[in-house]
């Protein structure tokens, strides 16, 4: 099992190509709920939002537009350097932390809005509920925690589609399972332990079930989920053969203490 430091330096390694290694939940031509939530922040001005594992920093000027006050935070130096690039004439509305997303005792109850965009993904389950215990306890009364988590479910609707697809091509049963198990890239997926291996990073992806039950675990007492529908396009194997299917997605979130 990676640690923090083994962790730390995976991401850093790849900051530079993060944004076309991986799906990205905030492109435009993804519909995703995160955004009407953050619209739903009342006086956001007055307010304090922290951006945790802020990754390159892609949500840092919206953030920055919006609030009176932005905490953008990453384990990885690499990711923090090209997070600062993003609002490089608005840094100091920005306190940025290079640090783990559990190490938050000093900014308890000090969070209006706590967002975390694909990552709560450490592969270790504790490390995820000692920081979403972390993040509970950084919220000011009436906060709340939105974010986006990679949806293995989706995994599985995917290979379904794959199969059927297999299979009208005619292919025999084990020969169609096979070729949507390759397609799929089942071998980079631990789908008991909801784990993804890709590049040297080990991510964490998630059920909808697993979702409530470390958010209420954690001391939240509501959670309301949606999907973040990606478009069927050329990023996906078969992609674009599966125009006329519900659109592939992640795990959005509202949790409330």
């Amino acid at each position: 099992m990676q640690n923090t430091q083994d962790q730390d330096r995976q991401w850093s390694r790849h900051a530079a190509r993060y944004d076309e290694l991986f799906l990205d939940a905030l492109n435009p031509s993804v519909e995703n709920p995160i955004w009407a939530a953050l619209d739903a922040v009342p006086d956001p001005q007055s307010r304090t939002v922290a951006d945790l594992g802020c990754g390159t920093g892609p949500l840092l000027p919206r953030l920055v537009d919006q609030f009176g006050r932005v905490v953008a935070l990453d384990f990885a130096p690499a990711m923090i350097a090209r997070a600062r690039t993003r609002v490089e004439d608005r840094a100091d509305t920005v306190t940025f932390e290079t640090r783990a997303m559990h190490d938050l005792d000093d900014y308890a109850g000090q969070f209006d809005v706590v967002v975390a965009i694909n990552s709560l993904v450490m592969p270790d389950v504790r490390e995820i509920d000692r920081t979403l215990r972390a993040i509970r306890a950084s919220l000011r009364p009436g906060g709340q925690f939105l974010g986006v988590l990679p949806s293995m479910d989706a995994i599985h609707y995917h290979t379904m589609l794959l199969m059927d697809q297999a299979l009208d091509r005619g292919l025999e049963i084990e020969e169609a399972e096979r070729s949507a198990a390759f397609h799929a890239e089942h071998q980079y997926y631990e789908f008991a332990f909801g784990r993804f291996q890709f590049l040297g990073l080990r991510q964490k992806f998630w059920q909808p079930f697993e979702i409530r039950h470390r958010m209420a675990k954690a001391g939240f007492s509501s959670v309301e989920l949606g999907q973040v529908l990606y478009p069927w396009d050329e990023s996906m194997a078969g992609g674009t053969d599966f125009a006329d299917h519900p659109r592939s997605w992640d795990w959005s979130f509202v949790a409330r203490p």
